[in-house]
């Protein structure tokens, strides 16, 4: 199967399968949205040709009186009939089709069988195929409009792509990003995507040169791994803003934390940073970073630097706020910038960064200009309202060299016609222009994420590697000799086959003690009251031992000192294969999902930067004189975890929970290991 989208994208021609003169049907509106298509058009109706005006019975015969080369076929027949329109396209030279039509995997086995009858046809005669279940796509520069909404057609060309899971969002954020002074080169709406799927678009989308920024709407994931690797190579050479649905839909808990942690929505959104995209959290901030995005970018930096000049303080203290909340840094002015700024700016004004220049006067560029240049700022966010009495904002950027090689954002505010004459002005000159500080605040987080990866994406080491779990199952102690042998450091403890043994390892141990249950298949200790801290004397560990029941194997171990906890784990996706999760310990960590979460097998340096996902990141830093995360030391015991997974095709996950955080460093307080057949079960 060929894997160039161009005959779907840019055909030499397009026919209509079904087309029809009843205004509502949908073979009529697909004809009527095709009119404007200057290459080769044709119509077909098997049931009611029309050769005179057109129509023809076949493909084949349209062909055959149609100039030029059909390369794509419109589908508008009922599922039944969808497979066999497909075939005959295809036999009749077309190298595309676009299956718009719903009945198929979502109505049950007979329109399965629908399905898997053109996936067949696809399959066997190389025709690639658009949906089915999608309102179309569309190409403004080519005046290809092959959707059977009316206004697509009216959408301006640009280089802005957008990729959506849904016929309707593809639609719904291009109509957003045209109302934001943008252009289109591509919109498609994947649909059920039983063969073109979202990876093959963005992989056409890489060597499109008419795109500058790619819009990206997921609901769910076929292929993880591809996707991954189509999102890395368009995000390579242009920035990719991604939106997936899914936050509430967090389906069956796994028994594990880390299961239930790593939700489909989650592990999709963290292996999309990973790849290099911009993750959003709504259709707006997309149009905002996409606006931005589409125009400048930062050089590669880990901490941007962000100047803010405002002609009225009250937006840009809402600038100044947003960015602080999203922890983006805002750096003094250099000295020689302030005294620049104070010999062009009333002596009252605010100069050290935000910069509150009072209403705008015939200074205004140059104010802008010094700002931009200080040697601390990556990005300026302008504001200011439209006053042409008093300053033209457009022309001020523009004199002050905003763009490209002084990257700004610039927010008009307003009557509507007078801030969309300034916005197409600034837009013109290649400046990002939104409508309020909270648009602003939203293309500046893009901005300075889509730096601080390209920061990132420079390790160039290779992951970890590891020995392979040993064949199981592992119980405890047995899992934690395992963890050792990575490095990674655990207490000492003595595996007990009865009380006596209990009773020896307290006297060997000298000091309290954790008493635990020894058993592989028992995941959840402590909620079978099978684990006992802090034990001290020999009525003490038979207490425990009498609660956790004689017939059992147990653990004795030197209890830890104290510090953060943490858990941590290596597991295998169903999508995207093994993944890493890390976050707060103990119940904590399902409570409040603060998580982080990478793909592996990743490098140690990767691994590292897991902590600054962490909202709690605070805790690990020495929090009220707590212990100090070493970063270092923790990169290395994910990456040796994720090696190890890696390297242990039998094995489903590995998990520790808690990962103390202590002065001498980590210790692992519990470890399990879960095979991949014959799970374990809670008793």
């Amino acid at each position: 199967m060929s894997t160039d989208l161009t005959p779907l994208f840019a055909p030499a021609g397009v026919v209509v399968i079904g087309a029809s003169r009843q205004s509502g049907k949908l073979g009529a509106a697909m004809a009527r949205s095709l009119a404007a298509f200057p290459g080769a058009r044709a119509l077909v109706n098997a049931h009611r040709p029309d050769p005179a005006a057109g129509v023809y019975a076949s493909v084949a015969q349209a062909a055959a009186h149609t100039d030029g080369r059909l390369d794509l076929a419109v589908l508008c027949v009922p599922a039944a009939g969808s497979a066999d329109a497909l075939a005959e396209a295809a036999a009749a030279g077309c190298r595309a089709a676009l299956v718009c039509a719903g009945g198929f995997g979502e109505a049950g086995p007979e329109g399965e069988a629908h399905a898997d009858a053109l996936r067949r046809v696809a399959r066997e005669t190389g025709i690639r195929l658009l949906g089915p279940n999608t309102s179309g796509f569309f190409a403004p520069h080519l005046g290809l409009t092959a959707s059977f909404v009316p206004a697509a057609g009216q959408l301006p060309a640009g280089d802005i792509a957008v990729v959506a899971a849904s016929g309707g969002v593809n639609h719904a954020l291009s109509f957003d990003l045209a109302a934001a002074g943008n252009g289109i080169s591509i919109g498609a709406g994947i649909g059920a995507g039983l063969d073109v799927t979202a990876a093959d678009v963005l992989e056409h989308l890489a060597e499109d040169g008419r795109t500058s920024a790619v819009a990206l709407h997921l609901e769910t994931v076929p292929d993880g791994p591809r996707l991954v690797a189509a999102v890395r190579r368009v995000a390579a050479v242009k920035p990719v803003v991604a939106l997936v649905v899914g936050r509430t839909d967090v389906g069956d808990f796994a028994r594990s934390h880390t299961g239930a942690l790593a939700t489909s929505w989650r592990t999709t959104r963290a292996a999309l940073r990973q790849a290099g995209a911009v993750v959003v959290d709504d259709e707006r901030e997309m149009v905002d970073a996409l606006t931005a995005l589409s125009r400048i970018q930062l050089r590669p930096h880990k901490e941007p630097g962000l100047a803010i000049v405002t002609a009225q303080a009250g937006p840009g203290l809402l600038l100044a706020d947003r960015a602080g909340t999203d922890g983006i840094r805002m750096p003094q002015l250099a000295e020689a910038t302030q005294q620049t700024l104070a010999g062009l700016l009333p002596p009252l004004t605010y100069q050290r960064n935000p910069v509150d220049t009072g209403r705008p006067a015939e200074t205004f560029a140059r104010v802008l200009e010094a700002t931009a240049a200080d040697p601390d700022v990556d990005l300026l966010a302008v504001y200011a309202l439209t006053e042409p009495d008093s300053v033209d904002l457009a022309s001020a950027a523009q004199a002050a060299g905003l763009g490209a090689d002084a990257p700004a954002v610039v927010v008009v505010g307003g009557l509507p016609e007078d801030v969309a004459e300034q916005r197409a002005r600034l837009h013109k000159a290649g400046i990002p222009a939104l409508t309020g500080p909270a648009s602003a605040a939203n293309a500046v987080r893009a901005l300075v994420t889509h730096a601080r990866q390209r920061a990132c994406g420079t390790d160039v080491s290779a992951p970890t590697a590891a020995a392979p779990v040993p064949p199981g199952p592992l119980d405890e102690n047995a899992a934690k000799s395992f963890l050792a042998e990575l490095g990674i450091r655990t207490p000492v403890r003595v595996a007990c086959e009865n009380g006596a043994d209990a009773h020896y390892a307290l006297r060997l141990l000298e000091g309290p003690v954790a008493v635990k249950v020894l058993d592989a298949a028992i995941l959840h200790k402590t909620e079978i009251g099978g684990v006992h801290l802090g034990v001290r004397t020999p009525e003490e560990l038979d207490a425990a031992l009498d609660a956790i029941g004689p017939v059992r194997r147990y653990l004795v171990e030197a209890m830890a000192p104290p510090g953060v906890d943490l858990v941590l784990g290596v597991r295998r996706d169903p999508v995207f294969g093994p993944v890493v999760l890390a976050g707060l310990g103990g119940t904590a960590a399902e409570a409040l999902a603060d998580v982080a979460i990478r793909l592996a097998p990743l490098t140690a340096a990767e691994a590292a930067s897991m902590p600054d996902d962490l909202a709690a990141r605070a805790l690990l830093d020495g929090w009220r004189g707590g212990p100090v995360l070493d970063r270092d030391e923790f990169g290395q015991v994910v990456s040796a975890l994720a090696a190890a997974l890696a390297a242990s095709p039998d094995t489903a996950e590995i998990e520790i929970n808690p990962l103390r955080l202590t002065a001498v460093g980590l210790i692992a307080l519990d470890a399990v290991i879960v095979p991949t057949a014959a799970p374990a079960q809670d008793r």
